[in-house]
């Protein structure tokens, strides 16, 4: 139990702090990062779009209080990151950040349920 913890907070850290720096990219509108959308095809409204939800989505996945909201997060990072690794591979730029931040979110989900089960198991039941 000790360990599922751990890894979780390790996992849902890195992820929360790449999506803090990431959201601060993308609502101080960095030059890099517009180049780079800009050659994506994205439209530039939707650099303040992602960059608000990825500042909200990092503040709800170490938020302890609403676990649906949680869920929501980890299922729009989920999207976004999957349709960043897909852009990326169609565009034949690099796709290694992207994929790995998805494989954290992928880890980070799968020993938040271990550690939610564990909790479930271990309030009494009342008949």
């Amino acid at each position: 139990m000790k360990r599922d913890k751990i890894i979780y907070w390790a996992t849902t850290g890195l992820l929360s702090a790449g999506f803090l720096m990431s959201s601060f990219m993308y609502l101080t509108q960095n030059p890099e990062l517009m180049k780079g959308l800009t050659q994506l095809g994205l439209p530039a409204f939707m650099v303040s779009i992602l960059g608000v939800s990825k500042l909200l989505g990092a503040l709800a996945l170490v938020n302890p209080w609403w676990n649906k909201l949680k869920e929501w997060a980890y299922a729009g990072f989920a999207f976004t990151l999957i349709g960043a690794v897909w852009a990326h591979i169609a565009t034949n730029t690099p796709f290694i950040a992207p994929l790995f931040f998805l494989l954290l979110l992928a880890v980070s989900y799968y020993f938040r349920s271990r550690l939610q089960l564990v909790k479930a198991s271990a309030t009494p039941a009342f008949a």
